[in-house]
């Protein structure tokens, strides 16, 4: 069974910066390309960040600059840091492979609020 547990999500000011993480169990994350995804109150889910088996990166408009995904191959593991956060990224942040395949996990709330 394929679970993904994402971790990091708080409530943090304008222009503050998080870190996410999200673990993944039931596959070798290395053989896919992943990606993080958020979904914000009254909005559908949208991939945010992508990285490729071989560590290629592409980002939304709306992130670009500001966040930057990682990978970690041995945990199974990717990462997510946003910096210059802004009340707009507020939502409720999951990660899956991309495009998704499997589940949702229970995602992080990441709240950007003063």
């Amino acid at each position: 069974q394929v679970q993904f547990v994402e971790s990091g999500g708080d409530l943090v000011p304008p222009g503050g910066s998080l870190r996410l993480s999200c673990e993944a169990s039931g596959i070798i994350s290395s053989l896919y390309t992943r990606g993080w995804y958020r979904q914000a109150p009254g909005k559908q889910r949208e991939l945010v960040a992508g990285i490729t088996r071989g560590g290629a990166t592409a980002y939304a408009d709306s992130v670009k600059g500001r966040f930057t995904i990682s990978r970690d191959n041995a945990k199974n593991t990717v990462f997510l840091q946003m910096n210059s956060l802004t009340p707009e990224d507020t939502a409720v942040y999951y990660c899956n492979t991309n495009p998704h395949r499997y589940g949702w996990g229970q995602g992080t709330q990441v709240t950007v609020s003063p």
